[in-house]
């Protein structure tokens, strides 16, 4: 091809659509090109059909309290998993659907195909060979499996095929309790289905604070049974999987493996651009402007397994497509840390780590959820909220929480750190009576008390009225 383009994209995920809104703004000489099924991994088999499988879990888990709130019948309700799994799938497509759009309105300037970097500025696609002043780099990633457990065949699920089953199986294994395995542990679990979760790490969900890692076991303990720390083995038994785990021993119809996902960039020709690759096979990538080294070669998205979040592909491809068709790549400030995990009570991280915290600098502020008012009502009382400042201006560092609606909690949180509140600009915020929110003030107040200064009439100091039925 003799035509330099500006840009070549390579991935239509959501990093690499988000490269190409920005490059699309400012130049049409652009190629996108991807391999495999269009519609994003989030909408195709990732976050956007499992939180429809947990509210369709959690709907029906909420029977459980029923009783409680006078409401009699709970017992006699029923699950029509295959109905379950079709609204799903109904959702899954609609949503899938509105990224195609995105593709289908590019014409010529979007080929479909396996993509080989020949070196910095040249693609070759399907054995034609496409030439670029810069290349954005967008490939996404794929579930892993264990080699070993290949010959298992569809007995062992992924993400990528768990939402095509027709219906669930009676007992299965989840191995790996990370973020995706907590939470479709726990709506199966909640559908009804025989759930063993499995991990070789000690901690759930990698959750770095040992108090909020203690709430969250408690919480999905209650629900199926967990073993961590020990390492996994699958055999064939009667009847299907033999698990095994330490001294322990199931057999399971099914095994759901998520034990991560591995960056998709095998045989995309990396070792062409002459840098230095890791024993990953990853190279250098500056996280400011996605470049990988000096080149015009930029690393976005879940490619480069940094942040394997949607919010932050969507925002390394926004700074990748900017950076592409710049003369000069420019540094980027990226956002307030924010990671959720769907699961009940909702488990989330905000700003700095608890395995950064330094106890000489900085100050925690906890909050029990277990005698929050409007948790008691919704039947959900119990959590644990742990928010870090320093300890000489109080500003909010992050936070570690597992508590209901944390979701939203969390974005409360997230803006704090962002915009460098204290724990007293905090306390001046209002908060309406009876919320959820009302549980994080003690969270602020208990730093308060360990901050200097702050005079009786400031409305930070407002204290707490010590009965639930006002706080």
């Amino acid at each position: 091809m003799s035509e330099t383009l500006d840009a070549i994209v390579v991935g239509a995920g959501s990093a690499g659509l988000a490269a190409v809104r920005e490059i699309g703004k400012r130049t049409d000489r652009f190629l996108l090109v991807n391999d495999g099924p269009y519609g994003t991994t989030c909408a195709r088999v990732g976050c956007m059909p499992s939180k429809v499988l947990i509210e369709a879990a959690n709907a029906f888990h909420k029977r459980e309290i029923f009783d409680t709130m006078g409401i009699r019948g709970g017992a006699s309700l029923s699950v029509d998993l295959p109905a379950v799994l079709a609204r799903v799938r109904a959702l899954r497509d609609d949503f899938v659907a509105g990224t195609l759009k995105l593709t289908d309105r590019l014409g010529d300037r979007s080929v479909a195909g396996r993509a080989t970097i020949l070196g910095p500025g040249r693609v070759e696609v399907a054995g034609r060979e496409y030439r670029a002043r810069s290349i954005v780099l967008a490939t996404g990633s794929s579930p892993v499996v264990p080699k070993p457990w290949r010959a298992f065949g569809d007995r062992i699920l992924t993400t990528d095929t768990l939402f095509e089953q027709q219906t669930l199986p009676g007992r299965i294994a989840v191995v790996g309790l990370g973020a995706i395995g907590v939470e479709i542990a726990q709506a199966l679990s909640r559908l009804g289905v025989q759930v063993w979760g499995f991990d070789a790490a000690e901690r759930l969900a990698g959750v770095a604070d040992p108090k909020v890692e203690a709430v969250l076991r408690e919480a999905l303990g209650g629900e199926f049974r967990i073993r961590t720390g020990v390492a996994v083995e699958l055999a064939e038994a009667a009847g299907g999987n033999e698990v095994k785990a330490g001294d322990e021993r199931v057999v399971v119809d099914k095994v759901l493996a998520a034990v991560g996902r591995r960056p998709n960039l095998a045989g995309l020709g990396l070792e062409t651009l002459g840098v230095k690759l890791d024993e990953r096979g990853m190279p250098p990538v500056d996280p400011s402007t996605m470049r990988i080294g000096d080149l015009p070669v930029f690393l976005a998205g879940d490619a480069n397994g940094d942040r394997a979040l949607l919010h932050e592909a969507a925002d390394e491809g926004h700074i990748a497509g900017l950076n592409a068709v710049a003369e000069e790549p420019l540094c980027f400030q990226r956002r307030t840390p924010l990671g959720v995990v769907f699961c009940a009570p909702n488990l989330a991280t905000v700003g700095l780590r608890f395995d950064r915290f330094d106890a000489a600098t900085m100050i925690v502020g906890e909050a029990d959820f277990r005698r929050q008012s409007r948790a008691r009502m919704t039947g959900r009382d119990r959590g644990l909220a742990r928010v870090y400042a320093d300890r000489e201006s109080g500003r909010l560092l992050g936070a570690t929480m597992c508590v209901p609606e944390g979701e939203h909690m969390a974005h409360l949180l997230a803006l704090a750190v962002g915009q460098g509140l204290t724990a007293a600009d905090l306390l001046r915020m209002p908060v309406y009576h009876p919320v959820l929110e009302e549980g994080l003030r003690g969270a602020f107040r208990e730093l308060a008390k360990q901050l200097p200064g702050g005079g009786e009439s400031d409305l930070a100091a407002c204290g707490a009225f010590q009965a639930e039925a006002l706080d």
